[in-house]
């Protein structure tokens, strides 16, 4: 675990930014899809500074085009939320926004974004702590790629439970990558 957790630090060393001034720009941000509200009805935080960091790069210049990936399925559609969003509380303009439904993961969302849309010279925009797992996909699926880490949620309950959680998931990324599985 130790061992996987380093690779995935060291491949992406240095290619994380957390402010606007220190990102160099890029044509286009993948903004990595979460749910738009919680169990209890209330807006999530990780959704809303996601959006906050994809309007901040666009507004200050550092993309022209953002594809928002995430799932979609009957009743709920996280694209479709965060391009909502993007428009009407941020000032995006809405022809700059690219809905990619079928997001369904990080890995899928980075295979995507390479494959269907044809952008490799990427901004992948999520909280830091997901940034690094999502920078490992795209460095080993050819992708000239960098991370601009939305706030992180300072609350003591979600901030454990999501480092525990990429912890895992970065050694399972490590695996797949080793053995050639798709996490699809």
């Amino acid at each position: 675990m130790i061992l996987a957790n380093i690779w995935v630090s060291s491949e992406t060393n240095g290619r994380t930014f957390n402010r606007i001034s220190k990102i160099p720009p890029r044509e286009t941000a993948l903004v990595l899809g979460t749910s738009p509200r919680m169990v209890s009805g209330a807006a999530n935080p990780y959704f809303l500074k996601r959006m906050e960091a994809a309007a901040l790069l666009f507004h200050h210049g550092k993309i022209k085009k953002i594809i928002v990936s995430g799932e979609k399925s009957q009743g709920y559609d996280e694209p479709a939320a965060m391009k909502r969003f993007l428009v009407y509380q941020e000032g995006v303009p809405e022809n700059i926004i690219i809905e990619d439904p079928e997001g369904f993961n990080t890995h899928r969302s980075i295979l995507r974004c390479k494959e269907v849309y044809h952008e490799k010279n990427i901004i992948i925009v999520s909280q830091g702590f997901h940034n690094l797992r999502a920078l490992f996909f795209a460095r080993n699926n050819g992708m000239d790629a960098l991370g601009f880490d939305a706030q992180d949620v300072l609350k003591p309950e979600s901030f454990y439970r999501n480092q525990a959680r990429e912890i895992l998931a970065r050694v399972l990324a490590v695996v797949y990558f080793v053995f050639g599985i798709s996490p699809d």
